[in-house]
């Protein structure tokens, strides 16, 4: 695991767009998400509201791991070197 002084729970990937979980914090909110969602599909009773919950889920969980990552989110092509 990375220092977790310097405030990030993520580090962006090496290629394409997004992140992946470096601290205990970015794992826990991961793993939130992950049983948030699948309660909201197996416990909620109908498509809409599954839908709404699961878009607000996805949304609030991304939002989070984009503030929390270690140089933003951007398109990345590898390691130039």
């Amino acid at each position: 695991m990375r220092d977790s002084n310097d405030g990030y729970w993520f580090v962006p990937k090496a290629f394409g767009i997004g992140a992946t979980p470096v601290t205990w914090q970015g794992w826990a909110l991961t793993i939130g998400f992950v049983v948030l969602a699948m309660l909201a599909v197996t416990q909620l009773p109908n498509r809409v509201a599954q839908t709404g919950v699961l878009l607000a889920l996805i949304l609030l969980f991304t939002l989070i791991a984009i503030r929390k990552t270690r140089g933003g989110w951007s398109w990345r092509w590898g390691e130039r070197g």
